[in-house]
């Protein structure tokens, strides 16, 4: 019987793994060792940071808040208190965009966060 050495299998994988190095720099782009070592490094660090980047876009949307929100005397938790105290329920992310965009609608939103705790104290 023949013998079967899997080369259009390997070959495969190989094309694999150098088309995921697409774009490296140096022997990572060409070479499978490298390239494998390379692709599998870029795949932990794409896992990881797919959960960092959820950390990494509420912590800037409440540094946003917290710079319009001092543009009205607050700080960003006095801010956030007295929205909660007023009942309304608006997410960061929107928040932070309405800061941006919108800064009557913001300065309306914090107006009525200062009367809420103005109320509440």
């Amino acid at each position: 019987m023949a013998r079967v050495k899997g080369g259009p299998r390997a070959h495969a994988r190989h094309t694999k793994v150098i088309g995921n190095a697409k774009g490296y720099y140096g022997r990572r782009k060409n070479c499978f060792r490298t390239a494998v070592q390379a692709v599998e490094k870029a795949g932990q660090y794409a896992y990881r940071d797919r959960r960092n980047k959820k950390r990494d876009f509420r912590k800037l949307w409440i540094q946003r808040i917290n710079a319009a929100a001092r543009l009205h005397d607050m700080t960003y938790s006095t801010f956030m208190h007295g929205m909660r105290l007023a009942n309304i329920e608006i997410d960061r992310k929107v928040l932070s965009d309405i800061a941006i965009r919108e800064p009557e609608q913001f300065t309306a939103i914090a107006k009525a966060a200062a009367a809420a705790l103005k109320k509440a104290a």
